[in-house]
């Protein structure tokens, strides 16, 4: 009895929100680890307004993203499927990549607009810029952009200004491309673009897109996927100097300061009551810059790798007078934000394949999440491997392990490149509730309670295995020069020509 009463104050407060749609703001990190902002327990960072966050709304412990590296794990974040299905593998694209998130996949954004959304995304894309920008955000259900379409070290930026007054970026990013372009929905703005102005022009957009959406009394999706704090660090006047974290704490502290001017004119606009914020980021630290790649805490490795820190995440679920304030222990994804949205929003899924399910009832009553496992793959995932490790309740199984270059200079020598493909047969098994490190992994010998979950386990991945169909992977479809961002076109050589 007490089980319908629940599901039946959940339909009474969907139904209500129908009346009046709420607003959503989804921040997405880069490369920040499980142990990096303060609310996590990162003694030097100064995170204030992503406490707030934390102490006013739900904070996971257990929330992954799909994948260890950028474009995979976007793609994940905005279609609710795993990136095999739309081809977002294996590693990321690139400024003249080929390829990019097909248009048949459906974004949030896509699912948003149809209920009147107002939808807008700024910082970086990484899913692809393409023949005639065709893969750009504003032809993936977004009404306006204003970013970099790619992440921000591909491109030269040995001469390029990260801090003030004129400290030059750390380390020389790619080399032999175009530099890096602020792009406007479709039009190059700036290239290259200018660091230490760069936040300030991103905080702009969002508060005055929000602005614009109350006074036209739309209901809006700010899709927010910051730059910060992925390597070269950079920030501003406002920002820079003022942790004590060095370069790396500045950065974070920037896009901080950004989501406290988000959260100040969303009680200026009056709609904070009906806004839900979503923090978290899309994958694990970059281990290999050491002081400058972040920290993913107590969890094992870092970005690259599919050990926890490579892809369990820092998250919050912020939305006043909504969600209570807490800690939830619940298992959670990327996966699952885009029909927890549409189930507030009213909104029709898509009539495909989703590997997300709606955290709703987790939300807002505190109840059990949909999801009771979470799959990790490689960040070249194939066929003939299949899934390199699975989380069953609290229990994850490795069937393959492997460094990664992302995750070297870490004294475990599990993490870096050097630490080849090994495959586990039995695979390696552990509590992470008694071992969030993977440590110590169980004893099947004399175990039958453990066999038992073996079976599970192997019964859980052959049924997923046989669901997952790979889609035509975007990303081996290779590279042109010619598709490079240039804000000349005309002009030679390139690509050092391409400057305005």
């Amino acid at each position: 009895m007490m089980h319908r009463t629940v599901l039946a104050l959940v339909n009474i407060f969907i139904c209500g929100c129908f009346a009046s749609p709420p607003n959503f703001i989804l921040l997405f990190a880069d490369d920040l680890g499980f142990g990096d902002l303060g609310c996590y327990g990162h003694p030097t960072s100064l995170t204030p307004n992503l406490n707030r966050l934390a102490s006013g709304g739900l904070r996971f412990t257990d929330f992954y993203c799909t994948s260890p590296v950028c474009s995979p794990s976007r793609a994940s974040l905005l279609t609710g499927r795993y990136q095999t299905r739309s081809g977002i593998y294996p590693g990321v694209l690139y400024p003249g990549s080929i390829g990019g998130l097909p248009l048949n996949e459906t974004t949030i954004a896509e699912v948003l607009k149809p209920m009147g959304y107002a939808t807008a995304a700024v910082g970086k894309w990484h899913l692809g810029v393409g023949p005639k920008g065709m893969y750009l955000p504003t032809n993936q259900g977004f009404d306006q952009y204003l970013g970099i379409p790619y992440s921000h070290d591909m491109g030269p930026c040995r001469n390029l200004t990260c801090f003030p007054p004129d400290i030059k970026c750390f380390g020389l990013c790619d080399v032999g491309v175009v530099t890096v372009p602020l792009m406007h929905n479709d039009v190059i703005k700036q290239q290259p673009v200018n660091f230490l102005d760069l936040e300030r022009a991103y905080s702009d957009f969002s508060t005055n897109f929000i602005t614009t959406s109350v006074k036209k009394k739309q209901p809006f999706f700010l899709y927010y996927p910051s730059h910060h704090t992925h390597y070269p660090q950079y920030a501003g006047p406002g920002a820079a100097g003022r942790s004590l974290r060095g370069p790396f704490g500045d950065s974070l502290f920037e896009f901080d300061t950004t989501v406290g001017n988000l959260l100040a004119t969303l009680e200026q606009t009056g709609v904070i009551n009906n806004t839900l914020i979503f923090f978290t980021s899309d994958n694990g630290p970059e281990l290999m810059r050491m002081s400058r790649g972040g920290n993913s805490g107590l969890l094992k490795c870092g970005k690259g790798t599919t050990y926890e820190g490579g892809m369990r995440e820092p998250a919050i679920a912020f939305w006043p007078g909504t969600i209570k304030p807490g800690v939830t222990h619940e298992l959670a994804s990327t996966l699952d934000i885009l029909p927890t949205f549409a189930k507030l929003a009213g909104a029709t899924l898509p009539r495909v394949q989703l590997d997300g399910v709606d955290l709703t009832g987790l939300l807002v009553n505190r109840g059990k999440s949909q999801r009771e496992e979470m799959i990790f793959y490689p960040t070249d995932p194939s066929e003939m491997y299949g899934l390199f490790a699975l989380r069953l309740g609290k229990y994850k199984a490795h069937f393959y392990t492997r460094g990664a270059t992302h995750s070297g200079t870490t004294p475990d020598k599990d993490c870096p490149v050097f630490a080849v493909l090994k495959a586990h047969d039995p695979p390696l098994i552990f509590d992470l509730e008694a071992d969030p490190s993977e440590n110590y992994p169980l004893p099947l010998v004399g175990r039958p309670d453990l066999q038992k979950l073996l079976d599970r386990i192997m019964k859980v991945k052959a049924q997923f295995e046989a669901s997952m169909v790979f889609g035509e992977s975007q990303i081996n479809k290779g590279t042109s020069p010619e598709l490079e961002p240039c804000c000349n076109p005309s002009c030679s050589p390139k690509p050092s020509c391409c400057h305005c």
